[in-house]
């Protein structure tokens, strides 16, 4: 697989340099280290005796043991030897060829990387061996050893007339940048040392992703920027850095989908730069010092720019090679990015789409939303607050109505929480709760200012006036079975939103800072979601601080305060239920637009709720039956609507049991199995009313037991 970009030396993506072209440099690298063998191979016999036959001559035991083998001598006998004066003109006429333009890329290769004279004629002699491997026997023969057909140190040294001076050490651009490795070798032999594929690719004109990076680097297309985007603004603080030749890291904070490694292609491509994507998810924690500098490598070779993304931005970056002097970090906020020794840094954050934005791009990017109902547009993007990938997915996916797209963009976040958010159905409208007049009133204020909020939050002089608090958060509360759930379900469904429930088992963590981590989650991609946010039983978190007598107390306290924070800053919708108010921290209530008491229903609620519920399940028929038997029920017995609901279930299992139609014995002993886990039975005398009721012919005693 190969993947091409923009390039001096490569002005067409996707084109390949012709093979003769192609295969012009790496042929002249084989003909030097060819010639320079041969080279060598003749003081070797010149020590062994006036050129006797290889394999007695080559095997240089003698020599050897002589001491005789000396570079120093190796040198003067080169320039004073007659028979070499060919020989060392076609040397001297090669490596002026590959001083020339013929050799732009090994020139390139040893400018960017600060290869020595040294380090570049090792890299040619691990080159060579790839492209002619018959070269192998060849330095088997060097070595006196037939069998080590490798490049080693010490081979390259002489080769290249270096000497007895190491070339390849740890600290080497070679061994840093990876362009030669050391492999490990047999017992006793020297370090075998190897090429990195991408050097040989790279000589002969090609422009291949390192195959280890191929599921993890891509390159970006730069859009159409959105007016909002501070582009001028990155592109003057990029070009200044790199003026000054020094480093920066643009760290691009925002949701995902907020178009943040779009921005970084723009402001690259306004530079002259391509811009190359990492994901750094996609890269294992042992693989990723060695990945680190494999992109850092292709930054250089490409010039382009680094678009680091993922959530794995935290691990700490490798300082062993020098960075490219432009690097993005595309990272959600509050994320932590490890800073580096070469780099400044400079934060910003990505612009949410303004509503106008939003409307351009969705007729831009889905042409056929324009035969929708103008509406029913305006409300698909100022409900859903769609950002641009959002949008760019809604696209790809082409609804055929304005239901069909808002249920798209609903199910590409509702996900977004993983395992601390769970998603509930919202079968409930208006008709389904049974509440005080007033109360109805509140919920039907909170679903008509959620409406209201996209519009109401662009206007400027509001927006100046109220820097924070511009989300809507609500708190429900009232003793278990009171509805409040049921109204959480009512207003999403109303809004055309999900309900995520928050799940506290594991977003409260007894190790210090987790929660912490987790709320931050929470509140953050929650901005991005078409969702709902419900805290049930939101004592757990949003609970008062608390005179701290131990460690434990001051942390829960700065966890507290912390959501305090994240609730302040918060822009989307959430509702919290608890079953005291008074358990929760003043701060919180102060914070919250609708506080909201569900009571426990009245005699007339509870006998509207025991009607609606048989009706629905049983029919109007054993409605009819019943009637006397639920009348006294809801005057009697102060059940909240859940227990009612538990207890017409127990009803209908137990009718269905006995094989006969719903009867008041089986209401009775619906409610009581409610009461029971209170502790407490439906009276004697409420009983025997009840079972007046019943119509059955079996005696009071067999009923009671």
């Amino acid at each position: 697989m190969r993947t091409t970009a923009p390039h001096e030396t490569r002005a067409v993506p996707g084109v390949q340099a012709p093979p003769e072209q192609a295969g012009e440099l790496l042929a002249l690298i084989v003909d030097r280290v060819r010639l320079r063998a041969r080279r060598r191979l003749a003081w070797l016999r010149h020590l062994e005796g006036n050129g006797g036959r290889d394999g007695s001559i080559v095997a240089g035991w003698a020599a050897a043991l002589d001491g005789n083998d000396r570079p120093e001598a190796e040198v003067r006998w080169f320039e004073q030897a007659p028979e070499l004066r060919q020989l060392n003109e076609d040397i001297t006429a090669i490596e002026a060829e590959l001083a020339g333009p013929a050799a732009r890329e090994l020139q390139r290769l040893e400018l960017l990387f600060r290869l020595n004279r040294e380090e570049s004629d090792l890299l040619q002699a691990c080159v060579a061996l790839h492209v002619d491997p018959s070269l192998g026997a060849l330095y088997g023969a060097l070595q006196h050893d037939g069998n080590r057909r490798w490049v080693t140190d010490a081979l390259a040294a002489r080769l290249f007339g270096s000497g007895r001076r190491a070339v390849w050490n740890a600290s080497s651009p070679l061994a840093t940048w990876g362009w030669v490795k050391a492999v490990p070798a047999p017992p006793g032999e020297p370090a075998v040392l190897d090429s990195d594929p991408i050097a040989r690719d790279w000589l002969q004109g090609g422009t291949t992703i390192d195959a280890e990076l191929l599921d993890a680097v891509a390159w970006l297309e730069p859009h159409e920027p959105l007016d909002s985007w501070p582009v001028a603004e990155l592109e003057a603080r990029l070009r200044q850095a790199i003026t000054g030749r020094t480093g920066v890291r643009l760290v691009l904070s925002g949701t995902p989908g907020s178009g943040r490694r779009t921005l970084a292609a723009v402001i690259a491509r306004r530079i002259g730069l391509p811009a190359l994507s990492v994901d750094v998810d996609r890269i294992a924690d042992e693989d990723w010092p060695d990945a680190y500098v494999r992109c850092q490598r292709l930054a250089l070779l490409f010039q382009a720019a680094l678009v680091w993304h993922g959530s794995r931005l935290d691990r700490r970056w490798p300082a062993v090679v020098s960075p490219s002097p432009a690097q993005f970090v595309a990272c959600e906020e509050g994320v932590g990015v490890p800073a580096m020794p070469d780099l400044i840094d400079y934060a910003t954050p990505v612009p949410t789409p303004t509503l106008a934005e939003r409307r351009a791009l969705l007729d831009r990017l889905l042409p056929e939303a324009h035969t929708w109902p103008a509406t029913e547009r305006d409300r698909l993007v100022a409900r859903y607050k769609p950002s641009v990938g959002q949008l760019a997915g809604l696209a790809a996916r082409k609804p055929p109505g304005p239901g069909a797209a808002a249920a798209l963009l609903r199910e590409l976040t509702r996900h977004d929480l993983g395992d601390l958010g769970r998603l509930l159905d919202t079968p409930y409208g208006w008709d389904d709760l049974v509440l005080p007049a007033p109360l109805i009133a509140e919920l039907e204020a909170f679903v008509a200012e959620a409406k209201q909020q996209a519009s109401f939050w662009e206007r400027a002089e509001v927006r100046r006036l109220f820097g924070r608090g511009r989300g809507l958060v609500g708190l429900l509360t009232g003793s278990p079975g009171t509805g409040k759930t049921m109204c959480a379900q009512v207003v999403a469904a109303e809004l055309d939103l999900d309900l995520v429930r928050i799940d506290l088992a594991t977003t409260v963590s007894k190790y210090i800072g987790e929660t912490a981590k987790h709320l931050q989650r929470i509140f953050l991609r929650a901005r991005r979601m078409n969702a709902v946010l419900f805290f049930d039983e939101a004592d757990s978190l949003f609970t008062k601080r608390t005179e701290v007598r131990d460690a434990h107390d001051r942390y829960a306290n700065m966890d507290t305060n912390y959501l305090l924070e994240l609730v302040e800053d918060f822009d989307g919708i959430a509702l919290l239920a608890s079953n005291k108010r008074g358990n929760i921290d003043p701060a919180f209530a102060r914070r919250m637009r609708y506080v909201l008491h569900l009571p426990r229903p009245a005699a007339e609620q509870r006998l509207e709720i025991w009607r609606r519920l048989i009706a629905e399940l049983e029919g109007p028929s054993t409605l009819a039956r019943a009637a006397p038997a639920i009348g006294v029920l809801a005057d009697e017995q102060a059940l909240s609507g859940a227990q009612i609901k538990g207890a017409i279930l127990t009803a209908m299992f137990l009718a269905g049991a006995d094989g006969a139609a719903l009867t008041a014995e089986h209401l009775l002993r619906g409610v009581d199995r409610e009461l029971g886990k209170e502790g407490r039975r439906v009276g004697t005398d409420l009983r025997d009313r009840l079972l007046q009721h019943n119509g059955s012919t079996a005696r009071k005693e067999d009923r009671r037991a």
